[in-house]
């Protein structure tokens, strides 16, 4: 179940939602029941500029089929656009869309692609014009299988200008390292993998980097694990290499989780779960003040007690005077919130 210790005083859903719409937010669902795809996942979230923010997703009959492709909506005023499949290179399934602006007017789509994920193939393309047309699709490390660049969560763009991408591979142990690009992504280079230790953390590995830069040079990850707990390394030379990984009091089921730093704080989108592979509820919103040592629980984005439910996979990024957060809802739909930070004091 969720861990109550660290939810107490956390406000519920219901009226946290009510407190974001009361200070200029939005709660929205991107599509309904109306929809060409019957399952999707994995949403990710980028902001291009005046209030207009792009959201993409996998979606067709399940995880995994042959039939999945990358779907894309905007919103640009107060309503999403219809979902456009925006990539499908081949006849295999599809895999976690991630979207990064990296704040010189483009917008980039990267994507996996491959039947299985430990042989996974990294593609990506790009918008000039905020996600409305796209360049044609390329291998971002020719001939890689395994993953290279962002696996689910954005990358971020480093204090001297090169951009870092938190990455993983699952060939049976998992794996993770950052990716860095010092020419916006023409070439990469892969860091080691991060060093852990199982005899004091007990875990097949660790997946899915969540980045941010506290200071020039010095970056940090959470990651997902088996474990029951969301682990951390640092590194202090701009992601070139890394510390060993260590666990952090963050509970976690097996499941992704998201940050993204503004103004000195820290916060963070996941399921409080202790358990590996727990529910995938509440979907919970956490800050933290000293750059990620401490945590407090903010606010339930979701909070359906039922453990067949699924809120999943958050994506979060600064968006106009807040932040947006978008996610899995039971695979059917993709939600995002639009949250003032008028509604996080």
């Amino acid at each position: 179940a969720a861990d109550a210790e660290l939810l107490e005083g956390a406000t519920s859903a219901a009226v946290f939602e009510q407190s974001v719409r009361d200070a200029g937010g939005h709660v929205d669902f991107i599509f309904g029941d109306n929809r060409p795809f019957d399952s999707c996942h994995a949403s990710t979230i980028a902001h291009v500029g005046d209030g207009i923010l792009v959201c993409a997703w996998f979606g067709g009959t399940e995880e995994s089929a042959d039939d999945v492709a990358i779907w894309l909506s905007r919103l640009d005023g107060e309503s999403w656009s219809a979902p456009e499949r925006v990539a499908k290179i081949s006849a295999t399934a599809h895999w976690n869309p991630v979207l990064f602006a990296p704040g010189d007017g483009n917008l980039h789509l990267f994507f996996k692609v491959g039947p299985e994920i430990p042989e996974w193939q990294t593609w990506w393309m790009t918008s000039s014009d905020g996600g409305v047309t796209w360049s044609e699709p390329v291998e971002l490390v020719p001939g890689d299988y395994g993953g290279r660049g962002p696996v689910r969560c954005k990358p971020i763009v480093l204090a001297d200008g090169a951009w870092l991408a938190g990455a993983s591979t699952e060939r049976g142990i998992w794996k993770p390292f950052a990716d860095r690009t010092d020419d916006r992504g023409k070439t990469w280079t892969r860091s080691a993998d991060f060093r852990f230790d199982r005899k004091v953390i007990k875990v097949q590995g660790a997946i899915q980097p969540t980045l941010w830069e506290s200071e020039a040079g010095r970056v940090h990850a959470l990651m997902r694990t088996n474990a029951g707990v969301v682990v951390r390394a640092d590194s202090t030379d701009g992601g070139r290499t890394w510390s060993g990984i260590r666990r952090t009091g963050l509970p976690n089921n097996n499941s992704g989780v998201d940050a993204v730093a503004i103004d000195g704080a820290l916060y963070l989108v996941f399921n409080p779960v202790r358990r590996n592979w727990g529910p995938r509820t509440p979907l919970s919103l956490a800050v933290s003040h000293d750059n990620g040592e401490t945590w407090v629980v903010i606010a339930h984005l979701e909070d359906d007690s039922n453990e067949d439910v699924e809120y999943s996979y958050p994506a979060a990024v600064a968006a106009n005077d807040g932040i947006a957060v978008s996610y899995t809802w039971n695979r059917e739909r993709i939600r995002v919130w639009r949250i003032p930070f008028a509604a996080l004091r």
